[in-house]
């Protein structure tokens, strides 16, 4: 059985993207629920819709878009490893009164459905792991899929509102500074601020976005001491094997029952960035209007 700390280290899909297998997603999900599902309820999903939740991991957020949609609506999902498409298939099976759910293993570059197929797409917690280019790709992707007048919802971390305590003030932010010299994760992970104009760029009207800062004080709930030890855990390791500078050593066992999160001071906070745009309807003929 694997323990936290092998967690910290080893725990990937099937993809082998970081931070996306359940035992590390769902902690997270647990403790940041409240601020997460008031993203979602934000972005105007009616009764009786039609949504994708495109990247749903395992599945955490079904539930409630169960609930937003009604017994009326319906409910597509895609996420690229296969075992979080078992997993999420299975979320509302005890539920009598669901919608009717069916997921797919697909991923956002070249999603599996007709144009304007939905009233609305969710995408939380998924834009972080591509590229630029792969991220406008994505973004067309979930436009295209979208009637006119749909939705899309983009929802994903701002690391520069990351933080520890007790801790360097700066030890977070000097870490990504430092990996997001060079293209990947870490520079994506300081892209969502900038989530609006991606979302204009890629054609969406009516485009708002609001960055949400998430805060957890000491005694850290069970959920968020296990997410948040692990996640410090993997970028003390990535800075010690990197030679990135900072007092990291504290953090580099998620166990540690002296380490920094459970001290009784002890102190993390995260942003989110939820940006939603409207799909514009096509120009009637002779309107010239852009």
């Amino acid at each position: 059985m694997l323990t936290a700390g092998h967690a910290a280290w080893g725990y990937t899909t099937s993809t082998g993207l970081p931070f996306t297998h359940e035992e590390i997603v769902d902690p997270h999900f647990e403790a940041c629920a409240v601020p997460y599902l008031d993203a979602l309820d934000g972005v105007g999903i009616r009764p009786g819709w039609h949504v994708l939740d495109a990247g749903c991991g395992s599945g955490a957020f079904l539930p409630r878009i169960a609930e937003l949609v009604g017994s009326a609506g319906r409910i597509s999902a895609v996420d690229l490893a296969a075992e979080n498409v078992e997993r999420a298939a299975g979320r509302l099976r005890d539920r009598p009164d669901a919608p009717p759910l069916v997921v797919r293993r697909a991923g956002l570059l070249d999603l599996p459905y007709a144009d304007g197929m939905f009233d609305a797409v969710w995408c939380a917690n998924t834009t972080q792991y591509l590229d630029d280019a792969e991220l406008a790709r994505a973004l067309a992707e979930l436009r295209r899929v979208t009637r006119p007048g749909g939705l899309v919802a983009v929802k994903d971390v701002d690391g520069s509102l990351s933080t520890v305590r007790p801790g360097d003030p700066f030890l977070i932010s000097d870490f990504l500074r430092a990996s997001a010299a060079s293209p990947g994760y870490a520079r994506q992970l300081l892209r969502g601020r900038d989530l609006y104009r991606w979302l204009r760029a890629a054609g969406l009207a009516d485009v708002r976005q609001r960055t949400i800062l998430m805060e957890h004080h000491a005694p850290l709930t069970p959920a968020a001491l296990r997410f948040y030890a692990n996640a410090c855990a993997r970028f003390a390791r990535q800075a010690a094997d990197e030679g990135i500078a900072g007092d990291w050593a504290p953090f580099l066992d998620p166990d540690d029952p002296a380490g920094p999160l459970r001290h009784p001071d002890g102190y993390v906070s995260e942003g989110n960035v939820i940006a939603i745009g409207t799909v514009p309807f096509a120009p009637m003929d002779g309107d010239d209007t852009p």
